[in-house]
């Protein structure tokens, strides 16, 4: 972009189950200053607002925060863009949570706080700067704690009345499956999710190598061939081939874009969901689903929560 525009500044914000992370980012997408903190998932409402703020407090310090124009959270979800709430799955203390009014009255926010979902933050960074740049309709997807999701249709992102468009993780892709903390069964965030392929693989007789029991340990395992560690990352492919499947059914996208820690994980999971793919996505329109690898990484989120701030779209 050219003149001032490139030399636009936003605090970004990515709050998630795991971490919550922020940084400065320019108009080109470049962050600086970034940081991070484990998110007090199950902590009371204030004490995970507080690490969201002292994030905010930290990126103040740097000398160039006079020049931000505007603070973007990309939040775990559901999230109301349009009320500023939001009610994430994997934090339940936040429930109709006024985070974007929260955000705007700390003394250090002294501009415009725009919220987005963290799927379509996904989206809107990907779409701007990575794998689904060449695309003009595609869903992007982060698979981690939780799975989510967002819309790009059209050439746009589509983010939906309330910022929820395109959140695959709580469709329901088994029907006489466990609840979900949604309020749902079956949903492929309860069956495809880090959380969820290492709980699978614990309960099936996996035995973690070391203190660490997370999907990379299960994924290592599934690399030296252990037939537990390969079934739970069979089993997630299957659920995330059906959500895909059925939301390409609905809106013709051309392409998936994942990423997340558990899509770091490589062809395990890759692999099984490009077979899995080619049974579900059985009618002609539907086949022949492009799948990248996201290339924003975990920067991804704070891209894409800019993105939204700077109106890019």
């Amino acid at each position: 972009m050219a003149g001032g525009e490139a030399e636009r500044l936003v605090a970004a914000v990515d709050i998630g189950g795991t971490k919550v992370a922020a940084a400065l980012v320019d108009a080109d997408g470049n962050l600086t200053a970034g940081a991070r903190r484990p998110t007090p998932a199950r902590a009371g409402a204030e004490v995970v607002l507080k690490t969201v703020l002292d994030l905010i407090d930290e990126l103040a310090t740097d000398p160039r925060w006079p020049e931000v124009t505007a603070v973007g959270i990309g939040s775990a979800g559901p999230v109301d863009a349009s009320a500023g709430t939001v009610s994430p799955v994997n934090i339940p203390a936040w429930r109709g949570f006024p985070l974007v009014e929260q955000v705007g009255a700390h003394p250090a926010v002294r501009v415009p706080v725009t919220l987005i979902g963290d799927g379509t933050a996904i989206a809107e960074a990907e779409h701007w700067l990575g794998a689904a740049a060449g695309h003009r309709s595609a869903l992007c997807m982060v698979v981690s704690t939780g799975v989510g999701g967002g819309l790009v249709l059209d050439g746009r992102v589509h983010a939906g009345l309330t910022g929820n468009a395109g959140h695959i993780g709580h469709i329901s892709v088994d029907l006489h499956g466990d609840p979900c903390p949604c309020g749902s069964v079956g949903c492929v965030e309860g069956l495809a999710s880090g959380t969820a392929i290492a709980r699978y693989a614990l309960a099936h007789g996996w035995r973690a190598p070391g203190a660490d029991a997370s999907a990379a340990a299960v994924a290592e395992s599934a690399r030296a061939g252990d037939p537990v560690a390969l079934a739970a990352f069979d089993r997630a492919a299957r659920a995330l081939a059906a959500g895909i499947a059925a939301t390409a059914t609905l809106v013709e996208i051309e392409a998936v874009v994942i990423g997340g820690g558990v899509a770091q994980c490589g062809p395990v999971l890759f692999e099984p969901l490009a077979r899995h793919l080619d049974t579900f996505a059985a009618l002609p329109f539907v086949r022949g689903i492009q799948v990248h690898r996201a290339r924003l990484g975990t920067d991804a989120g704070l891209v894409g929560a800019a993105a939204a701030a700077l109106r890019i779209r």
